[in-house]
């Protein structure tokens, strides 16, 4: 059965979606997060990346969030994905994120902000520079360094990518060894600072193995990582922090020099499952989904429909109509076929959904897979390969008069 589009009235009543940016859960909409507390108490401004995506920045921002420091955002845009802001180089010339200010003094890089914040505010657990954190942090740097050696180099031969392949699984093997020496599935007795040292790149490389090496990371052969995975997704702050595979894989390639597909067989099965679903079933997430994903998913695009159809490739006007047929369906699980000629238009803004930045792992899979079931009615046409050398495309100053972290596509 098949209907037509919504109007925007109509679908603005199918959504009450709304969360407390400043008090509430964990989230990449805000500018302010106070816990409850006076702004009188605020001391920290976190410089972070507009894509709620670096690395580093995760870090810092997981910490103050553990410890529910009050704290300022502000959003600056990673070179790749556009210029950089004159007012952060004035601040920081190096215009390198993060970076904090702590009662007036910049601090930068991300280990030395957790060490300057540990000193003020009190560790998390256990410090940076405790005896039992210090070993953990050298593990995760030479896990560090065997995942960028599989997946940046471009390897001549087959024997040079299975060795690349051993040594990787073989500092697994240690990371797995170091979570088993505790009952608790994190590193040490309880969660602390070692599981947010860990977290953005286990994350990342749970990502980029599945999709250019048909590794999961995440997977009955890891058992305790893959327990560790499931410890931190029972924590609401690693919830809103945490991306998912196609953001990953998409924004890894400019930052990493390149990312090297190995052409194995599992390898292209997940690369097209995390291109063009299906979404649901990854190993990127396992919590239950919220009851109220597609309402999350409606109200951020209806929040910033203009600017989403203004920088589309397709006319405005079929553009609009052909979103509003892909919400319908959403919605209501009716097929809404839209105009002829939209298939590229609705997986080009496929494409450019940015978890966490736009909106939860959840509500991005629900969109995704609207606009592709969506398009496929119109026709299977492809848009152009998503950009390597840089995420250009996903420029911010698209959205600059509108409210932050919008959907620039």
């Amino acid at each position: 059965m098949t209907t037509a589009p919504l109007s925007w009235e109509e679908l603005e009543t199918l959504t009450d979606y709304q969360i407390d940016t400043v008090n509430g859960l964990t989230n990449a909409r805000a500018r302010l997060r106070l816990f409850g507390q006076p702004e009188s108490d605020v001391r920290v401004t976190l410089y972070r990346d507009n894509h709620a995506w670096c690395p580093y920045c995760q870090k810092v921002w997981l910490w103050l969030e553990e410890k529910q420091i009050p704290y300022r955002i502000e959003k600056v845009t990673m070179f790749c994905y556009g210029e950089k802001e004159s007012w952060y180089k004035r601040k920081v010339p190096s215009g390198m994120l993060p970076a904090i200010e702590l009662d007036g003094r910049i601090i930068k890089e991300s280990d030395d902000i957790l060490i300057a914040l540990e000193k003020v505010f009190a560790p998390l657990s256990q410090g940076m520079e405790d005896y039992t954190v210090l070993p953990l942090r050298q593990l995760e740097r030479l896990l560090f360094r065997a995942w960028c050696v599989w997946l940046c180099s471009k390897t001549g031969s087959s024997q040079q990518e299975q060795r690349n392949r051993e040594q990787f699984i073989g500092v697994v093997a240690r990371v797995e060894e170091a979570l088993g020496r505790t009952p608790s599935p994190y590193f040490l007795d309880r969660f602390g600072i070692v599981d947010v040292i860990f977290t953005p790149y286990l994350e990342r490389m749970n990502a980029s193995l599945y999709y250019y090496k048909g590794y999961s990371l995440r997977s009955s052969q890891n058992p305790r990582l893959s327990a560790w995975f499931a410890a931190m997704e029972s924590r609401p702050t690693y919830c809103g922090t945490q991306s998912d595979f196609h953001t990953h894989v998409h924004d890894l390639p400019p930052q990493m020099g390149g990312c090297w597909e190995n052409g194995e067989t599992q390898m292209l099965l997940n690369k097209a499952r995390v291109d063009n679903g299906p979404w649901f079933g990854l190993p990127d997430v396992t919590y239950p989904e919220p009851e109220n994903s597609r309402m999350e998913a409606l109200q951020r695009t209806i929040e910033h429909r203009v600017n989403i159809i203004r920088v589309n490739p397709l006319d405005d006007k079929l553009f609009d109509q052909a979103l509003r047929c892909a919400l319908t369906h959403m919605m209501t699980g009716e097929d809404c076929v839209p105009p002829s000629g939209s298939d590229v238009a609705l997986r080009y803004l496929r494409d450019r959904i940015n978890v966490p930045r736009d909106m939860s792992i959840y509500a991005a899979k629900r969109l995704r897979e609207s606009l592709e079931k969506t398009a496929a009615l119109a026709g299977d046409g492809q848009p152009a390969p998503i950009p390597t050398k840089h995420r250009r495309d996903q420029d911010p100053s698209n959205f600059v008069n509108k409210p932050t972290n919008t959907l620039p596509v």
